[in-house]
């Protein structure tokens, strides 16, 4: 069981040192938690993007950049293009956004030639420590998917499913939210959550437990499961939240954020590497503990 983010980091000390590329890195909150992960140990980074902009900025934080191979390329979508070469080529297998917007970082990425699309749908997966629940917790998809189609919800399960695997959690508890608990065939998401428990049971999704449809309540609260008559190995002990689209998603990710105290890690998955890809609010612990979370998947 994971109870910290924190631990995120120990774990990837234990692993080998990954190499790490930032497309459009001419960014101090970045550069600063690249520098953090650096000193960590857990990570060996290649910057790609305005040399000048990057020498200063890192001139300014004292991140010496003796030894760190920086290619210069000022064009933030061309930047995000050879990082994504980078990555192909084996020199890297972590990739993280830098000051660029997420289209054309993501375009790069799912370019059918050149990109770093292995078939499944990409999905977004961020880790909460939150003073108000006994573990980290998972939750998905806040900032790809917008309205995922049944099939691909299968996929964002597994995305959220293997990040546990890799992190050393062999059976996650999954949790496909709703309003309600009960299958109402007016709300399309809980006949979702219900086909894909069912699918669980019968083993065509594996590696998990899942149940739903769940409140939020239930998921996370064994006292309201229990007050409600929810009998479920998943209700109150939950690894992974899933949302039925990106609204909600979206809400619980910023409401844990900036209303719960809880502090967050957060991957794309789906790719061929894990993509650090991080909101210019995060805070910089985020962005640190978002490439200690690639770092510790092996």
């Amino acid at each position: 069981m994971l109870k910290s983010l924190s631990s995120l980091v120990e774990i990837a000390k234990t692993k080998k040192t990954r190499r790490l590329v930032v497309a459009a890195a001419a960014d101090e909150p970045v550069l600063q938690a690249v520098y953090q992960a650096m000193k960590e140990g857990i990570i060996e980074p290649i910057l790609v993007g305005e040399k000048l902009a990057i020498e200063l900025i890192c001139k300014n934080i004292g991140f010496d950049l003796s030894g760190i191979t920086i290619i210069d390329e000022p064009n933030a979508s061309k930047a995000s293009v050879k990082a994504v070469e980078i990555i192909r080529e084996g020199r890297a297998e972590i990739l993280m956004k830098g000051l660029v917007a997420t289209g054309p970082l993501l375009k790069a990425v799912l370019n059918t030639e050149h990109g770093l699309r292995k078939g499944a749908t990409l999905s977004h997966i961020a880790l909460f420590e939150s003073p108000y629940y006994h573990k980290l917790i998972g939750v998905t998809d806040a900032a790809m998917n917008v309205a995922p189609e049944f099939s691909e919800k299968v996929d964002i399960i597994n995305n959220a499913v293997e990040v546990f695997h890799k992190l050393g959690e062999k059976l996650p508890k999954v949790a496909v939210l709703a309003a309600v608990e009960t299958v109402n065939p007016k709300m399309e998401e809980t006949v979702h959550a219900s086909m894909l428990a069912m699918m669980n049971k019968r083993g065509q999704i594996k590696g998990c437990i899942i149940d739903g449809p769940l409140a939020l309540d239930n998921a996370v609260s064994s006292e309201a499961a229990e007050h409600k008559g929810i009998v479920s190995e998943v209700a109150g002990d939950a690894d992974i939240l899933v949302t039925p689209e990106i609204v909600s998603g979206n809400v619980l990710y910023k409401s844990l954020n900036f209303l719960g105290g809880a502090t967050a890690a957060a991957v794309i998955m789906g790719a061929r590497v894990p993509i650090v890809l991080t909101s210019r609010a995060d805070s910089e612990q985020s962005k640190m503990m978002s490439i200690a979370l690639a770092a510790a998947m092996e």
